[in-house]
């Protein structure tokens, strides 16, 4: 399948988003089942507006919830079909899904913080430099995983974030470096591409992409 390029670096243009607290309501009991997958308001949108500016939209999640035995891969698998059904009636797309299902005493290389997830999904894509791969984080172990797989850092405020101090998360970007922080998915999707549009040369007074077909 044929993919739209970036020319500032290899392989697709491609996002990396978190699931819990990114692209649905954060549960501290896990999402066990399809109706407790609740989408923020605005997320989904802010997808189909990435997708149909050529964006592949990636999800990297930690699922301790399976090591732990509170779901199962099936209860997972009608989950994510949900999230891809939601996706799909505003007219959007998760390209795929990638997984840790360990608990931290698994001592597994995927769970974020560790980039585990974010290299195999540079692998798939065919991505050799993950600096200009942006990644949606609303925690400091997905943050500290941005960082250590070489992504561009977002912090993402409609999750575990909303609440946070400002003087908290000074504490979660400490020696990190070019960290941008935004309100919500929507905020993130805007940055991106009105930054890919001044790069191509874009100007006027309304920056914003048009939709395919607007």
């Amino acid at each position: 399948m044929a993919t739209t390029t970036n020319p500032h670096h290899h392989g697709p243009k491609l996002v990396i988003l978190g699931r819990d607290g990114i692209l649905n309501v954060f549960r501290e009991d896990h999402v066990k089942a399809p109706q407790e997958w609740i989408p923020i308001d605005g997320a989904l949108e802010s997808v189909a507006r990435l997708n149909q500016a050529g964006w592949h939209a990636v999800v990297a999640t930690n699922q301790s919830g399976i090591g732990r035995g509170l779901v199962d891969m099936t209860s997972l698998n009608a989950i994510h079909q949900h999230m891809i059904q939601q996706l799909a009636a505003r007219g959007g797309r998760i390209d795929a899904v990638f997984i840790c299902p360990h608990v931290p005493e698994d001592q597994c290389s995927c769970r974020k913080p560790l980039p585990g997830l974010m290299r195999m999904i540079a692998e798939r894509y065919g991505v050799d430099d993950l600096s200009r791969v942006p990644m949606a984080c609303d925690t400091a172990r997905d943050l500290q995983a941005a960082h250590a797989a070489g992504c561009e850092p977002h912090v993402v405020r409609s999750g575990r974030a909303a609440a946070l101090p400002d003087a908290e998360l000074e504490k979660w970007t400490a020696g990190i470096d070019h960290v941008h922080v935004h309100p919500n998915l929507a905020a993130l999707a805007e940055f991106l591409l009105h930054r890919e549009h001044t790069e191509r040369g874009v100007v006027g007074e309304d920056s914003r992409p048009l939709g395919l077909g607007a």
